[in-house]
């Protein structure tokens, strides 16, 4: 009986755990636990990503530069899709069925029950088409974005693209991108992406079973909104960066204009470039390739990246240092005999002219080789130290002037040009007791020293100034409050006193507005431009073009940089370019004659072995044309590798 008892309070303890434990987890499903609801829930909710639109970038006058224009990503749920007319929409689309299958089983491996993106960047004319027969399409959407547009097709190597994000990028945000999602690629669009891309949101949708839309789930309650990113106020004068950009066509090298008086950028050209819209679209990827191989590099951003031996635009750098550190004055007079002798006279430096006695402002306007030859033999001989002790000094004052470092422009891949050590010619010479006779190049900006058309505007922007500068950037406002970056307001000392700015500033506007000057062919009637011209010889072919200046004399506003490649002499081709932009900006008009303008405009100096590139947009049938050449790496032993293009040691510059 006590047994009978005892098995029957078992069995209803039994029933009795069963039906608590039931229980706890009925509770814990419905109240504690949302994951059943959630998974229900998305039976009948989507989450849409509302993507933000990029902040547009304007020029310094207010002129849309990069805008922004909508397009649609189709999206699929793998096990949603069934019983699909899938040629039906491969010809909505157009993609073929192995197409089809492709994106399918990527999407599947993506996962089977989450949404992911099938098709990207249908335009709004495809979407259009689309729409009408998307309820025939079980488990697909189509989720609206936007990409970049250019409307004037100009500066696509400062402006720079997006492009989807990759692992690494997922990784650095810290969880804020997603696969699928657009980050800044290469210029303003890569230097300020944390400014330009916004803030995501969410939409809560309802959809029945053939996943129709069928409104707005709760009226919003739980939907977040999208912010769009800041708006950028660029340095750049549209018209001016327009005008610089036909000027270069058919030709190879960079222009640099700065305002001296803020560092602001007035336009940035690095020939040959390419329609930015070609990197918008469905045929992005394959016309990225197809500049990526491009022989004459589009990609590459000259301005920052080319370094070339600086030439007359070193003897300028040259004066002021020699003044500053008390080697010569405006009264020293060196007699020129049409070169320089040193070595004990075994060895000879040629100059252009045979000047006779020169005087500092002469040799700026002359170019005089001889000058700077003494000069430095002076600076490096005569100080009372060892040859690398004053050698080093002297690298001091060129670094100030920006040379051998990256100046901090906002735009990522400046390369620093290059001012050797004094150990870099100690290990070569293997001794210390070298003198100026050893590397006498780099007295008229030959030899090692390497310098970017970036640094080459801005020291005549030092010039312009009297002695100072303000880093070089491209963005001068930002969001509506128009900030300015910190660093680009910071006034930068190049550790020369002002009053010796006097005789270099005369010894530049005599070269261009006195006859005898080597720039007399490129003046400007109504404007004092002080300035220099440059023919750097090159080996591998037609000798290189150089112009850089600044105007006017009194108040400047413009500093400009002017190299061309493969182009001959500097009056001739880099001059005029330089002239036209410079007049232009200043009096909005152009006064060279005409037959001077055609031939600046119809010139072509890239070489004649093509290799054309074809690249096309999804909006229009733009073609860009890019044509081979070569470019080479200069490495010196036992110095760090930097880039000169179509540059050797042995350059001569008027």
């Amino acid at each position: 009986m006590n047994s009978f008892f005892a098995r029957k309070f078992v069995i209803q303890g039994i029933f009795i755990a069963v039906a608590l434990i039931i229980v706890i987890r009925l509770f814990y499903i419905q109240i504690i636990d949302e994951s059943y609801l959630l998974s229900a829930n998305n039976n009948v909710l989507r989450k849409v990503v509302v993507y933000p639109a990029r902040g547009v970038i304007f020029d310094r006058k207010g002129k849309v530069l990069v805008q922004n224009e909508p397009v649609y990503d189709l999206m699929v749920t793998p096990r949603e899709a069934k019983e699909i007319d899938t040629a039906l929409l491969c010809q909505l689309i157009d993609i073929d069925l192995e197409g089809y299958k492709t994106r399918m089983d990527k999407a599947r491996d993506h996962s089977p029950y989450r949404a992911s993106i099938f098709e990207k960047q249908l335009s709004s004319a495809t979407y259009a088409q689309l729409q009408e027969h998307l309820y025939k399409f079980r488990g697909f959407y189509v989720q609206n974005r936007t990409v970049r547009s250019y409307p004037d097709s100009i500066a696509p190597q400062l402006l720079g693209f997006i492009q989807e994000v990759n692992d690494k990028d997922i990784e650095r945000s810290n969880g804020f991108y997603r696969s699928g999602d657009y980050i800044g690629g290469s210029g303003i669009e890569r230097s300020y992406e944390d400014l330009l891309r916004g803030q995501r949101g969410v939409k809560n949708q309802m959809v029945d079973a053939l996943n129709r839309p069928k409104g707005v789930f709760m009226e919003g309650k739980y939907d977040t909104l999208a912010v769009s990113g800041e708006g950028l106020i660029s340095t750049i004068d549209r018209d001016l960066q327009y005008l610089a950009e036909k000027l270069m066509k058919g030709k190879m090298g960079s222009v640099v204009a700065i305002e001296p008086a803020t560092g602001e950028i007035l336009t940035l050209v690095s020939a040959p470039s390419y329609d930015p819209n070609v990197m918008v679209g469905r045929q992005r990827g394959n016309n990225y390739m197809k500049l990526l191989n491009d022989e004459t590099k589009p990609l590459f951003i000259r301005p920052i990246q080319a370094s070339y031996p600086p030439g007359s635009v070193f003897k300028v750098v040259a004066a002021l240092t020699a003044q500053q550190a008390g080697i010569i004055n405006q009264q020293t007079v060196f007699n020129c005999p049409g070169g320089y002798r040193y070595g004990g006279g075994r060895a000879f430096m040629r100059c252009t002219h045979v000047d006779g006695p020169t005087d500092l402002i002469k040799s700026i306007q002359r170019s005089c080789n001889t000058y700077y030859g003494y000069t430095y033999a002076r600076m490096i001989d005569s100080r009372g130290m060892s040859g690398p002790q004053a050698y080093d000094l002297w690298r001091e004052g060129l670094l100030k002037f920006g040379l051998g470092q990256k100046l901090g422009i906002d735009l990522p891949g400046e390369r620093p040009g290059l001012v050797p050590t004094s150990d870099f010619y100690t290990k070569r010479y293997g001794s210390g007791k070298w003198r100026s006779g050893y590397n006498v190049s780099l007295s008229i900006g030959q030899g090692e020293l390497g310098i970017t058309p970036l640094q080459m505007a801005n020291i005549m922007a030092i010039v312009a100034n009297k002695g100072f500068y303000y880093r070089p950037h491209l963005v001068k406002g930002i969001g509506e409050k128009k900030i300015i970056k910190k660093e680009f307001t910071e006034k930068i000392s190049a550790g020369v006193d002002e009053k010796y700015y006097a005789p270099v500033i005369e010894g530049m506007s005599r070269a261009v507005n006195m006859p005898g000057g080597t720039a007399y062919s490129v003046r400007i009637p109504s404007i004092e431009m002080c300035g220099k011209t440059g023919t750097a010889q090159n080996p591998h072919g037609e000798n290189h073009a150089v112009f850089f200046a600044f105007a006017p004399r009194e108040n400047p506003k413009i500093a400009i940089a002017v190299f061309v490649e493969n182009a001959g002499y500097g009056g001739t081709w880099a001059g005029p370019i330089a002239n036209m932009l410079v007049e232009k900006y200043i009096n909005d008009t152009i006064s060279l004659p005409k037959y001077i303008q055609d031939r600046i405009y119809n010139a072509n100096f890239i070489p004649k072995k093509e290799n054309k590139t074809e690249v096309k947009t999804d909006s229009s049938n733009r073609k860009n044309t890019g044509r081979a050449t070569q470019q080479t790496n200069n490495t010196a032993p036992g110095r760090r590798e930097y880039f000169v293009h179509h540059s050797q040691i042995g350059n001569r510059y008027e």
